[in-house]
């Protein structure tokens, strides 16, 4: 077989040395696809600070109030698997359009809601157009961006925005709550999903259907969707009802059924929804279990860190999140420098070494005193978790898609996300139930209320060190990646330019 017979072979063999950021309209698609991704993780934390202003408005129960952030995490993490396969069999282009019309329906619909059930379904809502976003950028990305050196340099991005975003939501979350509101904290999502439409309409290709509704695994869809949504039910609700309640171990038990069950499916029918094909696919399941264990140490830093500013510091909501600031420029240094040190050195190192000095930050952070103070107590910390993230999250990114043939791009890019999903859950479900039973104790003893919740917070802190620390145990069976070009022996790439 020679070029000239097979056009495919030369198209292969030339795309990767291509520069696709050589151009406006590469910079202009890798601007658009990194701003979908920043408002997906912008509002997984965004409506945090705004809580008690919308309990005093709406007049929300305590209990109906975490619904609030739980409902986007709920339909967010059960739906990236569905989401991603979509985006494989109806196009990118066509489910990014259509996830941002959900999302910004829904951002409209809460921001002006009057009611507790009407805000709540927005949220449910917005998760769920984030579940189609997510995935369908991540996978555009991977098809756009074909070389080593582009490629890096978009994934290296697409990380750092992830990073940075859940900080950033703390600090637009104060400002925008003390400022016009807490309804412009959802308000706000309308212009810049306007303005992402406008790009993918305008920038991303309308891609050939490969959906087939005659072959479509509907059993499999559904036993996916609904054990990860029954999953992410029960660890978002474990540090409330317990760990060891009758109703977490149900079901905990049926949603582990279910996925059992869904990847019986899988291997059975003739076209799966999820081919498990993929994970043959060399690091791409070390890759996101190293997502998940890390994730599962680092995001809940954010939730016991706002509460020792807040609670023990005193510091305003505007103070804490701008508290956060050297935060996302750790992830963007980071980011930027780990990209360019992959086709040197691989994958493996970085992600290892970043996990290593990640570690070392949360354990400063865990250390912090009753009368601590930002400049010796919190801000070291901060920096040195950064920029230790900003590698793993890099490296973890592009060791996920590297390989991962133009067909299953979705696929991988949803297999990623739930692995972030999962591990956030999942470890605040666990270090909430550590930090609490420390502060109780504390209490018991005869100690103050500020006292036991910052022995409470050091706890969490200290096993989210632990648990990054761990993720080095998986990621050092992974394979060590130079560079992230595509398998192969897939098909030509998608034409993403207009």
């Amino acid at each position: 077989m020679n070029a000239e017979t097979h056009p495919n072979v030369a198209f292969l063999d030339q795309a990767p040395e291509a520069s696709s950021l050589s151009s406006r309209r590469g910079i202009a698609i890798l601007a658009l696809l990194s701003m979908v991704q920043f408002m997906d993780i912008l509002d997984a934390s965004i409506l945090n600070i705004a809580l008690p202003s919308i309990k005093n408005d709406l007049g929300f129960s305590q209990q109906s109030l975490q619904w609030v952030v739980n409902g986007y995490i709920l339909t967010y993490g059960g739906f990236l698997l569905l989401g991603g396969r979509m985006a494989d069999l109806l196009g990118r282009r066509l489910v990014m359009v259509t996830g941002l019309i959900v999302f910004a329906g829904a951002s409209l619909t809460g921001g002006l809601a009057h009611s507790e059930s009407l805000l709540i379904g927005a949220r449910f809502a917005q998760g769920l157009g984030a579940a189609m976003l997510s995935p369908a950028a991540l996978s555009s990305l991977t098809s756009t961006f074909r070389s080593t050196r582009d490629r890096n340099t978009a994934l290296g991005t697409w990380a750092a925005v992830s990073g940075i975003g859940g900080a950033a939501g703390v600090l637009f979350g104060g400002l925008l709550t003390e400022g016009p509101g807490w309804r412009w904290v959802l308000f706000v999502n309308v212009p810049f999903s306007a303005v992402a439409l406008v790009g993918a309409l305008a920038l991303l290709k309308k891609e050939p259907m490969r959906f087939r509704f005659a072959s479509f695994d509907a059993f499999g869809a559904l036993l996916v969707t609904g054990g990860m949504l029954l999953l992410v039910h029960a660890l978002v609700k474990a540090p409330d009802v317990g760990w060891g309640a009758t109703r977490t171990i149900v079901e905990l038990s049926i949603a582990g059924v279910t996925l059992v069950a869904f990847v019986a499916n899988e291997l059975r029918v003739a076209n799966p929804l999820v081919p498990l094909s993929i994970l043959r696919v060399r690091g791409v399941g070390i890759a996101d279990a190293t997502q998940l264990v890390a994730v599962a140490g680092f995001l809940p830093m954010f939730f016991f860190l706002t509460l020792y500013m807040q609670t023990v510091l005193h510091y305003s909501p505007i103070q804490t999140g701008v508290a956060y600031l050297p935060l996302t420029v750790g992830f963007i240094v980071a980011a930027s420098i780990s990209s360019q040190l992959f086709a040197r050195i691989g994958t493996k190192p970085v992600i290892l070494v970043g996990a290593v000095v990640a570690a070392g930050g949360l354990y400063w952070l865990s250390r912090i005193p009753v009368d601590g103070t930002y400049v010796s107590d919190i801000l070291p910390g901060l920096v040195v978790s950064s920029i230790g993230l900003g590698g793993v999250f890099t490296g973890v990114t592009t060791a996920a898609n590297a390989g991962v043939g133009e067909d299953k791009a979705g696929l991988a890019a949803g297999l990623l996300n739930t692995g972030t999903q999962l591990g956030g859950a999942l470890g605040l479900a666990i270090l909430s139930a550590l930090a609490t039973a420390r502060t109780t104790s504390m209490l018991h003893a005869g100690n103050d209320l500020a006292v036991a919740a910052t022995h409470g917070y050091q706890r969490a802190l200290l096993a989210g060190a632990v648990l990054v620390l761990a993720s080095t145990a998986i990621a050092i069976l992974a394979p060590n990646n130079r560079q992230s070009e595509p398998a192969a022996d897939e098909e030509p790439a998608l034409d993403l330019a207009a």
